[in-house]
């Protein structure tokens, strides 16, 4: 049943503020919605301005303060992007500034908080490199704790010139640090030291996919045994097999997010495994659909379902609620996010009619406060 309590219930959409090579951004900020889990509306509250596209967004666990990175190459008159705080105001679901620090990279496309709550991590696209910030007291981010440089290069000449740190995700048992590498066609493993915010190297250090991939988006599965990425250049899905005791990886399958008649252009996006585990869902921008696969609950391997039309342009992200009810796509290119209900027994996506007008949607957290 979708959740009673809507009107606690808040969107986070992370956005694109300027025109840069890649989107025609028009947004002002961070915008923030109530959302009705009913009809898939999102009401206006409020629009946190003063970022150069705040991208990608998250919230940590106690939801008392959210995390954004500028998705640019210079902040403040440095180079590099920055990485964002913001006070999170329970009843409103305002976002109030508290401050920002150097991403010590360009260009950063993602950032996550540790399970305690007491680190921010940030990946750096542009540049390959990823950092660690410890959270004050007050929620604000202090200086990095560490940063690491990826090194390395793959086949595509134009897109993998060099490393791109694309995403960073701390496994399910808080203790290692998931990096996929577009550039490098390596998805790079770190322990993570939660008493120092450190990157140390994994025993197993990466796991490779074929060339020209490019890994971009990864998640895990609620049973913390299998976890999947989807690859951005080569539009498929790899499932793993995954050891938290080891923060290893191997590899089950590799599936298409794509229809086998489709000859157009198109790179993934996002991925994300439904809340009942049954289910994964990934965004493919060009093909403009969501793929969706069923789970063997015992092997981890994908059966592919079919495909969901967006709605619309460049599916950037999307968002699945928490009680697994509902799925936001994200249209970059045509400023909407569409609501879909997911049915609980098949997967399938059905619009809810609901097409909420958002200035470059790129990212959206959905929270419940109060």
């Amino acid at each position: 049943m979708p959740n009673q309590n809507s009107q606690k219930l808040f969107a986070y959409v992370g956005t694109y503020t300027k025109t840069e090579p890649h989107v025609a951004g028009k947004a002002e900020g961070i915008y923030v919605y109530q959302v009705d889990l009913n009809t898939g509306a999102l009401t206006y509250v409020s629009v946190a301005r003063g970022m150069v596209n705040p991208s990608f967004l998250t919230v940590e666990p106690q939801k008392r303060y959210l995390y954004a990175v500028s998705e640019t190459n210079e902040v403040d008159g440095q180079p590099g992007g920055a990485v964002y705080a913001y006070a999170i105001d329970p009843q409103t679901g305002n976002l109030t500034y508290l401050n920002h620090q150097s991403s010590q990279g360009v260009w950063p496309c993602s950032v996550s908080v540790d399970a305690t709550a007491k680190w921010v991590l940030v990946a750096n696209y542009t540049s390959g490199s990823i950092a660690a910030y410890p959270i004050l007291e007050d929620g604000r981010v202090g200086p990095a704790s560490d940063w690491v440089q990826h090194h390395g290069s793959s086949v595509n000449p134009r897109r993998q010139e060099g490393p791109h740190a694309h995403m960073i995700t701390l496994d399910p048992s808080n203790h290692y640090v998931i990096v996929p590498d577009l550039g490098m066609d390596k998805v790079m493993i770190y322990a993570f030291d939660l008493a120092n915010g450190k990157f140390k190297p994994n025993t197993q250090p990466s796991v490779s996919v074929p060339p020209g991939y490019g890994p971009r988006h990864f998640d895990f599965h609620p049973n913390r045994k299998f976890a999947y990425l989807i690859n951005e250049i080569g539009n498929h899905v790899t499932a793993y097999a995954y050891d938290e005791t080891s923060g290893t990886l191997t590899e089950l399958q590799t599936v298409p997010t794509l229809p086998a008649d489709f000859t157009g252009t198109s790179h993934t996006a996002d991925i994300h495994v439904h809340p009942s585990g049954k289910f994964v869902y990934g965004s493919n921008r060009g093909h403009n659909s969501i793929a969706i696969f069923s789970v063997d609950q015992s092997t981890g391997k994908l059966t592919p379902i079919g495909h969901e039309s967006t709605q619309g342009r460049t599916p950037r992200n999307f968002a699945i609620s928490a009680d697994g009810t509902m799925l936001f796509a994200e249209n970059q290119d045509t400023d909407t996010i569409v609501a879909f209900r997911i049915d609980q027994n098949t997967g399938k996506l059905t619009p809810t009619g609901q097409v909420n007008q958002v200035p470059t949607p790129v990212c959206m957290k959905i929270v419940e406060l109060g």
